[in-house]
């Protein structure tokens, strides 16, 4: 068939494969030409595949020493974890006055983890250690809880674990706090070497 220019600026006659190679640059194909269907699934790489998701936010905050024995909000001694190879990724978490926000909107995972000491010969039956949420900026709720003991031995410890995903829809209304709650005040250790008491952030996708 010949190759045919025809008056309304079209061209007719050339078979599939029939352009040489080079002669279709990046500029001729439209925008949002290559539809989905089009691509295989196993086109894709992994050196081609930045920005297609995975984790852009991680950031870790402890204790940087041991306050006296409470029951409450952890209000104070809180700094961002700066030693022994650590490394945040994006921009981290906010802290003020214990209240953590967030640097922009998106599904969260929150780890949280206490060490606590009680130094008087008395047994602590429950230490409840919670993390709360809030997504009004006011009222604050248990998003995640772990609860423990301490036998009644002189310098006795007790490890405390929990974790939670958080949906951060807005960042001015959607923040997280660690709190404690045990039949007897509680000393939860700090140190500004290692995590003892601290939390974890990272942020697992967008909302």
């Amino acid at each position: 068939m010949a190759i045919t220019i025809n008056g309304n600026g079209t061209i007719t006659g050339i078979s599939v494969g029939g352009l040489p190679d080079g002669i279709v640059d990046t500029d001729m194909i439209a925008a949002n030409a290559v539809a989905t269907a089009k691509i295989a699934d196993n086109a894709v790489t992994s050196a081609k595949s930045s920005g297609l998701g995975g984790l852009t936010m991680v950031d870790q905050w402890r204790l940087s020493d041991t306050g006296s024995e409470f029951n409450g909000n952890f209000t104070s001694h809180w700094e961002r974890c700066d030693s022994y190879g650590f490394g945040q990724l994006g921009t981290g978490m906010t802290e003020s006055s214990g209240v953590f926000t967030f640097p922009s909107t998106g599904i969260y995972r929150i780890d949280a983890q206490g060490h606590s000491k009680r130094t008087d010969n008395i047994t602590i039956p429950e230490i409840d250690f919670v993390i709360q949420s809030t997504t009004d900026n006011s009222n604050y709720n248990a998003l995640s809880m772990s609860t423990g003991h301490i036998g009644g031995a002189n310098n006795s410890y007790a490890v405390a674990y929990c974790s939670a995903i958080f949906d951060v829809t807005n960042v001015s209304t959607h923040k997280i706090k660690l709190y404690c709650n045990a039949t007897n005040p509680t000393n939860f250790r700090g140190n500004s070497n290692t995590t003892r008491t601290g939390l974890m952030f990272m942020k697992l996708g967008d909302t």
